[in-house]
């Protein structure tokens, strides 16, 4: 395997990253993981533990039924809900009609309260985590070029993100509009924002798998749904409506799409849009819808570099078996890269370090590891490179 000198390639790091008119990022699970969130698996082993008697096993039923035809593949808390809303569409959320002997009213309970337990979960969490770090994080993207509109993407459901964002005041918009009960407008997304339009400078947020914060709404008399966000809710319990995590196609208003599809074109669309720097952090490259629209705009469009920051060895390798002819895709894990479609394994060298330059930035000696697949250490080391450090931190802890 190829050795690849990580001290040259975090200098070409910090060469794009300097001179990058226009940047987006990518975050995934990993994101929330490092600031004591639960990941997929342990999101799937808390619900089911969660759940009444009744409902566990019901859970455990479907569970077993995908796992005898995973081929050792982990089954996720969102494969899970997949099926239980196949079985509701199937079935037609009849007690007459089942599947798997699980009836359609059932499945449909099963759902909302999966959905629920996922809220308390993961709000317990939220509700301690320490967001100086993504709220460092928004302060230095903040500050980028202001010339081009920032752009965020997650599939992430929890409200860290919008959390952090309104703690150090900076605007941001996610395809809802109104303030009693706003409600996606689809036009916004679809179109860019001009040059000196006053919101090309807002994030943009795209959370392209729900949130904790939106619910589907039924129209009584259509029976049609729309998603509608919420604010604060106090009793998840107490709410009406269901609560739109990993939401399924087959919940589309026939007469409109709703924001998941939308999402999936606008990310389309901005990898497409000419030059740009795309940053992918805590993402696996599982979600073979997402990774095909990457790889396909990764051909399409010769302007495109991404970037990819992972946690895990494994991931590189598993990354590169399916990007291998890509060279403008770069991804850097703790002790293998893919640097130019070649998978390496980094090389280290005190000797090769110029005066003032850091490597605690970016590796550690001890465990001979490059350490930026953490999104902490990733957000530490473009706060030093950016030269803006004081105005940075000033932003971050302003409120």
């Amino acid at each position: 395997m190829a050795g690849i000198n990580v001290i040259r390639e975090i200098r070409e790091l910090k060469s794009q990253l300097s001179y990058a008119k226009n940047i987006g990022f990518f975050m995934g699970a990993g994101t929330s993981c490092a600031l004591g969130l639960p990941n997929i698996a342990q999101l799937t082993d808390a619900i089911e533990g969660v759940l009444t008697k009744g409902q566990a096993a019901l859970f455990k039923t479907i569970k077993d039924d995908l796992e005898a035809n995973a081929d050792g593949r982990a089954i996720s808390i969102e494969d899970i809900l997949n099926q239980v809303r196949r079985i509701r569409e199937i079935t037609g959320e009849k007690k007459t009609k089942n599947y798997l002997g699980i009836d359609g009213d059932s499945a449909k309970l099963l759902d909302i309260e999966i959905c629920k337990k996922i809220y308390e979960l993961i709000s317990e969490k939220e509700s301690v985590a320490n967001l100086d770090v993504t709220k460092t994080f928004f302060a230095w993207l903040n500050m980028q070029n202001r010339d081009y509109s920032k752009e965020v993407f997650t599939t992430n459901y929890d409200l860290i993100i919008e959390k952090s964002l309104e703690e150090i005041q900076a605007p941001y918009f996610d395809g809802f509009v109104g303030s009693y009960e706003p409600f996606f407008w689809q036009e916004s997304i679809e179109k860019f924002v001009k040059k000196n339009d006053l919101t090309q400078n807002w994030i943009r947020l795209w959370k392209i798998h729900g949130s904790l914060s939106w619910f589907w709404k039924i129209n009584a008399i259509t029976k049609s749904h729309k998603v509608v966000r919420i604010g604060k809710v106090e009793n998840i319990n107490e709410e009406p409506n269901e609560l739109v995590i990993y939401p399924s196609k087959e919940k589309y208003d026939s007469s409109r799409k709703q924001p998941f599809v939308v999402y999936f074109d606008r990310l389309k669309d901005y990898l497409l849009n000419g030059e740009l720097l795309f940053v992918f952090s805590g993402y696996s490259f599982m979600d073979q819808h997402i990774n095909e629209i990457v790889f396909n705009c990764l051909r399409q469009n010769n302007r495109l570099c991404v970037l990819v920051f992972f946690f895990n060895d494994s991931e590189v390798v598993n990354l590169h078996s399916l990007s291998s002819s890509y060279l403008n895709l770069n991804a850097f894990g703790p002790t293998k890269a893919i640097i130019n479609g070649v998978l390496g394994d980094w090389s280290y060298a005190e000797e090769d370090l110029k005066q003032k330059e850091r490597p605690e930035m970016f590796w550690d000696k001890d465990a001979k590891k490059f350490i930026l697949g953490d999104f902490k250490k990733l957000v530490n080391f473009l706060v030093a490179n950016s030269g803006k450090l004081d105005e940075i931190e000033a932003a971050a802890n302003a409120n």
